[in-house]
């Protein structure tokens, strides 16, 4: 027997969490991406310092467990160095951290798939060096893996729910808020999971868009 007319009034309370949850994924996406492109710079430049630093940090965030570097940031990190982060900072810094390790890894198999004639081509007509990873390197090698970042950007939106645990209110804890307060949980929790099953075929939806339009010559 289900009761959704006893949390009608709180949908929309529940609702407003997907904006919450929107922002984490997006400016968590925008923090990976920078930092992953970084990384899988190092990774396939010619310093070794560089190169190990990048992996030994790829294997330690991809090596551990999401939920215990949101707990590290939110609560190790003020007693390491007395620095207080809310919990939306906290969550943006996690998840930017963890995607940007992942996202390294995906960037870096572009790249390494991308035409070394083109380089050496490029090298013949003496453009530097950051000019051509800019210019035409990284640009091919997003292009070939925007199937992967598109996965990694859904895993992210999924694994925002984490927030909850440390009191962001996000979508899931404003569903779980509801659930407490009506002690009915599978009715907020089915409305949650409804909202991110939308947003996650909104998400590849328009990933298959881009992708249509960046193999059109």
């Amino acid at each position: 027997m289900f009761h959704f007319d006893l949390i009608a009034p709180s949908i929309p309370f529940i609702l407003e969490g997907v904006l919450v949850t929107l922002q984490y994924t997006l400016i968590s996406v925008c923090g990976g991406l920078v930092l992953g492109a970084l990384l899988a710079l190092c990774k396939v430049g010619k310093s070794l310092t560089l190169q190990w630093f990048a992996a030994g940090y790829t294997s330690i965030f991809r090596g551990t467990p999401l939920l215990l570097q949101l707990g590290m940031i939110y609560y190790a990190l003020p007693t390491l160095t007395g620095l207080t982060l809310s919990p939306f900072m906290a969550g943006i810094l996690t998840f930017s951290l963890n995607s940007g390790a992942y996202i390294s890894e995906i960037l870096k198999a572009g790249i390494a798939g991308v035409d070394k004639g083109q380089r050496e081509a490029a090298l013949s007509l003496n453009i530097p060096q950051y000019k051509i990873m800019r210019d035409i390197i990284l640009p091919q090698a997003t292009r070939n893996v925007l199937p992967s970042l598109v996965n990694e950007i859904v895993d992210l939106l999924k694994e925002s729910a984490l927030v909850s645990v440390i009191g962001g209110t996000d979508l899931m804890r404003r569903a779980n808020l509801v659930a407490a307060e009506k002690y009915l949980y599978f009715e907020p929790l089915l409305v949650a999971g409804c909202c991110y099953y939308i947003l996650v075929l909104a998400l590849t939806s328009l990933a298959k868009v881009l992708e249509r339009k960046l193999a059109t010559p």
